[in-house]
């Protein structure tokens, strides 16, 4: 029986993934060892028996939420019963012992926590991203599985390491499949929103990232992260939707049109934005226009450039004793023109921080009627052109230079301009406003 033993904990561990919903499942011990295993069972479904004569306060908590199942009692003879998977890892040896003996007597799969080479079952170092569980198992190495599990899962929340999607049928609806859930499927792919953040590539958020790397289409902005394109397989399809300034512009309704079209197809698309979504971006326009054909929508918030573009340029947007709020207007529209839906007199009465986009051509309207309404003419202005990119500039002025400076600079879209006391605090400071 030794030497069967010993040649059987050397075999290769065959790895599965057990589906223990509304299965029994036995957990022997209430101390930390089932306070980290304890969540994946209950999430699995499984219906869990403790049995210990203590626990810690989160085994306890979950005990008294009606999760699971405490016997306040040590393990005996019988407890394994109907079980179909166990966890061992009471502070007692011989209970171990006994409890994995009765394990292996009514073939039901076990872990020791105290005995790894004594149980009939390992327990993998698991991680979870977007649907998708990663489970690493190196034998006696758990270090070693949970370094390699860490790695994985960041590459994959990333998108470094991605893999298509394979769409399964709906079960029941009569379709062919391959039985292991790699089944392909037609009918409408999904559409994601999205915000690639100010600029540079970093600071786009993981998921998006991640969403952009398994995409089979992109419909990419002018403002969006641009070199993430190139990391693009060739296989996917990039629509040039740049909105630029004075120039040519891809009309809204025609990138309505271009994100149902792909989706219909059973495309996977991305519409990757610069900033957030819904920040200036018609992101909600895109996303009712999708409801309206039933597509399904992901929105992505983004890092919005209203605060990461001051920041990069060492300008905080609120400071104590400084600015207590900071209001961001879009200047697009002309103060005097009917259609602005902004009270620039009420705006010019606030005390705090300033922060206008797509203001570089109206900037001197705007300063003038802000001077007009009671803002000081000498209140400090930072102009931030392109920032957080490797072409980013910053130029200072104040209320009553403000329009001469932008144009004698040549400053040009997309900036972000800055207006209050907090222009001035911190080293980065420019002079000769």
């Amino acid at each position: 029986m030794a030497e069967h033993n010993a040649e059987h904990n050397e075999a290769v561990a065959y790895p599965v993934g057990l589906r223990l919903a509304g299965r029994r499942v036995v957990v022997l011990g209430g101390g930390q060892v089932a306070q980290r295993r304890l969540p994946a069972l209950l999430a699995a479904g499984a219906d869990v028996l403790l049995v210990s004569p203590s626990a810690t306060p989160s085994v306890e908590a979950m005990a008294d939420a009606g999760e699971m199942r405490w016997e306040r009692r040590r393990y005996r003879d019988g407890d394994l019963d109907g079980a179909w998977y166990a966890l061992i890892s009471t502070d007692d040896p011989e209970a171990n012992q006994a409890a994995s003996a009765e394990a292996e007597a009514r073939r039901v799969w076990a872990v020791r926590s105290d005995d790894a080479d004594a149980a009939s079952a390992w327990t993998p170092a698991t991680g979870r991203s977007e649907g998708v569980t990663v489970a690493v198992l190196t034998g006696r190495d758990p270090r070693r599985s949970a370094a390699l599990r860490d790695a994985i899962v960041e590459a994959l929340r990333d998108g470094s390491l991605t893999a298509p999607h394979f769409r399964t049928h709906a079960a029941g609806d009569g379709s062919s499949g391959t039985g292991d859930g790699t089944g392909t499927a037609t009918g409408p792919g999904r559409v994601a929103l999205v915000g690639g953040g100010p600029g540079d590539p970093d600071l786009i958020t993981v998921r998006g990232r991640r969403l952009l790397a398994q995409a089979d289409v992109v419909i990419a902005d002018r403002l969006g992260p641009r070199d993430l394109l190139d990391e693009l397989p060739p296989h996917v399809e990039v629509i040039d939707a740049a909105k630029i300034p004075y120039g040519r512009f891809m009309a809204q309704e025609a990138i309505n049109n271009a994100l149902i079209e792909h989706a219909r197809a059973g495309k996977s698309v991305v519409r990757l934005k610069g900033g957030d979504p819904f920040v200036f971006g018609r992101g909600m326009e895109e996303a009712q226009a999708l409801a309206e054909h039933g597509i399904p929508c992901t929105v992505v918030p983004g890092i919005s450039s209203t605060i990461s573009v001051p920041g990069a340029a060492g300008i905080p947007v609120t400071h104590r004793g400084v600015a207590h709020e900071f209001t961001v207007v879009s200047g697009h529209v002309a103060p005097d023109d009917p259609r602005s839906l902004v009270d620039w007199e009420a705006v010019a009465r606030l005390r705090g921080t300033l922060v206008l986009l797509m203001s570089v051509e109206n900037i001197g309207a705007i300063a003038e009627v802000l001077v007009r309404h009671g803002r000081p003419a000498g209140t400090p202005v930072a102009v931030v052109q392109e920032g957080t990119t490797a072409a980013q500039r910053r130029v200072d002025a104040t209320l009553a230079t403000v329009g001469e400076r932008v144009v004698a600079e040549g400053i040009r879209p997309p900036a972000v301009i800055v207006i209050g006391d907090v222009v001035t605090i911190g080293t980065d400071s420019a002079s000769g406003r």
